[in-house]
């Protein structure tokens, strides 16, 4: 586990407009202040993607999604609380004020509370939810170590969190919350 001194770090560079390299479930991430469209629009141009397919918000406790998701039945309620904090990625229906940035334009979020000790972390330490894309560049595959990470962005990324990615294999199972459909395993 980073320190705490770590962590502060990173989040003042995630408030100040930065980009952060940080271990998830599977492979390191990138992330930004999803609120941020300087912030996330870099992030877009480091891994030469389009906003269309839209990006993942992780957080480490559902209140983080308040000012992007909408609200939930019943049924979705239940849906995510059975497999958070987890290796789950859910689609929610978005809040107006979600930005296209996030969303791809459309009506949709992409959400996951993680159970990832560091990832949590680093949400806690910047109070708010973070984009969580996966660490490469287009048509290559993710690294999964911090010094892959600063081998493979350099410059690009101003800050890597050093840790352990989890165990798995591949990059979180995503979900659709109204059906229950698995959209990407």
């Amino acid at each position: 586990m980073p320190s705490g001194y770590a962590l502060k770090k990173a989040a003042r560079v995630l408030h100040d407009g930065g980009i952060v390299a940080y271990p998830t479930e599977a492979v390191f991430g990138l992330g930004c202040d999803p609120a941020d469209p300087v912030a996330v629009f870099r992030l877009l141009k480091i891994k030469d993607r389009s906003v269309g397919p839209g990006l993942i918000l992780v957080a480490s406790d559902i209140d983080q999604f308040d000012p992007f998701v909408g609200s939930l039945t019943a049924v979705e309620h239940i849906r995510l609380e059975e497999t958070w904090p987890g290796p789950i990625t859910w689609l929610v229906t978005a809040n107006a004020a979600a930005p296209f940035w996030i969303t791809g334009g459309r009506e949709r979020i992409a959400v996951r509370v993680t159970a990832h000790p560091i990832a949590a972390a680093l949400c806690r330490a910047a109070d708010m939810a973070l984009v969580a894309t996966s660490a490469n560049r287009t048509g290559t595959l993710p690294v999964r170590t911090a010094l892959n990470a600063r081998l493979r962005f350099g410059q690009d990324v101003d800050y890597i969190l050093g840790g352990s990615v989890g165990g798995r294999p591949r990059p979180t199972e995503i979900r659709d919350a109204r059906t229950g459909d698995i959209i990407r395993r």
